[in-house]
């Protein structure tokens, strides 16, 4: 493979969303639910709230926004139960338990996919600088 192929090769890896929320959600467990938000699609096994060995907690932005570190989606919700503990759980609970749980199915005020975390120097950095600037237009807007 030459120079020319391998700079059209994109990277991979998981993409940086930012979001606000009606509230903040940012302690709480995010599960995806269908489109419907009548059942869960998804939700995190006990062991899975984790991320480098820290709880997944979204990151704080600037301008109430947060940089999602879980894989939030359109049809996230949040549960009554921290991260902390629901990492604590016992076993994961079933999908009936966990919408028994749910405390908001439509939490979020916008949602913007921001690219691929991978292409960010500074993520946290450059997001905020964005958001101080106003200027998501770089931004596929989801919600």
């Amino acid at each position: 493979m030459n120079a020319e192929n391998k700079a059209a090769v994109s990277l991979p890896g998981p993409q940086a969303v930012i979001y606000q929320t009606r509230r903040d959600y940012s302690d709480f467990v995010p599960v995806n639910l269908t489109d419907n938000k009548k059942s869960v699609e998804s939700y995190p096994d006990i062991k899975d709230v984790f991320l480098n060995g820290e709880l997944a907690y979204p990151t704080k932005l600037n301008g109430g926004f947060f940089l999602d570190n879980r894989g939030v989606t359109r049809n996230t919700a949040f549960l009554t139960i921290t991260y902390k503990e629901y990492s604590e759980l016992s076993a994961t609970p079933s999908p009936e338990k966990i919408m028994t749980m749910i405390q908001e199915k439509d939490p979020f005020i916008c949602m913007y996919k921001c690219g691929l975390r991978a292409s960010f120097h500074e993520i946290e950095k450059e997001l905020n600088e964005k958001i101080d600037a106003n200027d998501l237009s770089a931004f596929e807007k989801i919600k």
